[in-house]
This record gives C-alpha cells, structure tokens and sequence, in this order.
C-alpha cells in the first residue's frame, strides 16, 4: 500500500508538473530559433517601410492620375466646344457664299455696260505705273 500511495503521489507531482509547464509556456529559446526570429522582425520592419513608401507612391500617382484626368475632361470639352463652333462658322460661309452667289447671278445681268468700265480702270492703271517708275528711276 505505501507502494501505491508513492506511485499515486509521483504520478500526481508529474502531472502537476506537466500542467503547470504547459500553462505557463516555456521561457527558453534556442539561440538558432532567437537568431531567426530576429531576422523575420527585421525583415517584417524593412517590408512596412517598403509597403508605407508603395502607399505613398500611390497616393500620389493617383492624384496626379486624377489631375490628368481633370485636364483631358477640360481639353475634350473645350474641343468639343471649338468643334461646334468650327461647324457654326462652315455653315454661315456656306450662307454667305449662296448669298454672294445669288447676288452675284443676280447683278450679272444688269450690269451689261461693265466691260467699257474694265477698260477704263485699265488705262487709268496704266498712266498711274508710269509716274511709278519714274519715281524708281531717281
């Protein structure tokens, strides 16, 4: 009896003693295992750096993305704008030229004493380039 008493009472210390371990974990680190873990948070820190950097980079390509953005809005509108302005303008020259034109047809026959009057402004030419060239001549 006193055999299985100290056998119960070994038992219960080892199980105790297990527990207690396994509760508050194990404060002993192999050195390889300290050395690596090391490692990774030095690693860890330079990759948040690295990702803080990236975030920032972002950031600020996308508001020169926005900023660009903003400019070809701008551009197209105002494209848009001188289009619609190229076509007013092509459509009243196009007015005005079937306005000319139908002037034009109509003050053709009515004008049939215009080639005396052609011959004229020629020989008043004429005398106004001689008085041109004696002036050059000096």
């Amino acid at each position: 009896m006193t055999r299985t008493v100290m056998v119960r009472n070994l038992v219960a210390v080892a199980a105790i003693t297990i527990v207690s371990v396994g509760l508050s974990g194990c404060d002993y680190w192999p050195p390889a295992l300290q050395t690596e873990i090391e490692q990774l948070r030095a690693e860890l820190q330079s990759v948040t750096a690295e990702k803080t950097q990236l975030q920032n980079q972002v950031t600020s390509f996308t508001k020169v993305k926005d900023d660009l953005q903003a400019q070809v809005d701008d551009l197209s509108r105002a494209n848009r704008d001188k289009s619609a302005m190229i076509n007013g303008l092509q459509n009243s020259l196009a007015a005005a030229q079937e306005r000319l034109a139908k002037s034009a047809k109509v003050a053709r026959p009515k004008t049939g004493a215009g080639k005396p009057s052609a011959t004229v402004r020629q020989k008043a030419s004429a005398k106004k380039k001689a008085p041109a060239k004696a002036v050059g001549a000096r």
